[in-house]
């Protein structure tokens, strides 16, 4: 693909075909993302990719603990609920989902089912945990560089032909995440990205996020209009 293309096209992926991905691909993948750049080249990142029995692991615990009532123990940091603007655009794809996928705002089963789906990695044959050296933990740079590899992560699996989602709820439960994975204890939990090869069957990978526009987000100045 161009990068354009990429770019352009790009949707989030929260439907998998049950096929596996080969491991040559994920590594392709991982070596075009470790190309972003680093706050003084630190490359805080590191990645721990499951598939099979492990990743099934994680999911049944994750699930079970989160229905039972266990507070979450996300290790990055949450902050506070979005309100505004930012809890309008929140809502607004959670209602492009919900119409994707023909959730009912009473079906409560429909809404639980979909919940779950999150607490499992929305079922994808790829679990991609992305972890930051914790020495470095009280530097701000070194979210926004994780952040960084992120991006290039599912945008390099797009251009593969793959789909992503990058999400929190697959890796609330920490302990059931460091036991099934084996994270060391010298690295924080960061992030999760649901990975596979895309079921264009399945109604909300269709659905395109709104954007705010140029103009809405740009400050222009020194320039000749």
């Amino acid at each position: 693909m161009q990068f354009d293309d990429v770019l352009m096209g790009r949707r989030s992926i929260r439907g998998y075909q049950d096929k596996p991905v080969p491991k040559a691909l994920l590594e392709e993948v991982l070596a075009l993302a470790m190309r972003s750049p680093s706050s003084m080249n630190t490359q805080p990142w590191n990645f721990t990719v499951l598939t099979g029995a492990a990743l099934d692991k994680i999911r049944e615990g994750n699930t079970e603990r989160n229905l039972a009532g266990v507070p979450h123990s996300r290790e990055f940091r949450t902050g506070e609920a979005f309100v505004g603007q930012h809890r309008d655009r929140q809502v607004g794809v959670a209602k492009q989902l919900f119409a994707a996928m023909g959730i009912a705002r009473e079906d409560k089963e429909a809404r639980l089912d979909w919940v779950l789906r999150g607490f499992r990695q929305f079922d994808a044959p790829v679990c991609v945990i992305i972890t930051y050296d914790r020495i470095l933990a009280s530097s701000d740079d070194t979210a926004f560089d994780c952040g960084a590899v992120t991006t290039a992560l599912v945008n390099a699996a797009w251009s593969r032909g793959l789909g992503a989602v990058i999400n929190s709820q697959g890796i609330m439960q920490s302990p059931v995440v460091r036991e099934h994975a084996g994270i060391a204890d010298d690295q924080v939990i960061m992030k999760a990205v649901a990975l596979g090869w895309p079921d264009e069957s399945f109604p909300a990978n269709a659905v395109v996020s709104e954007r705010k526009s140029v103009a809405e987000a740009t400050t222009f100045i020194g320039f000749d209009d």
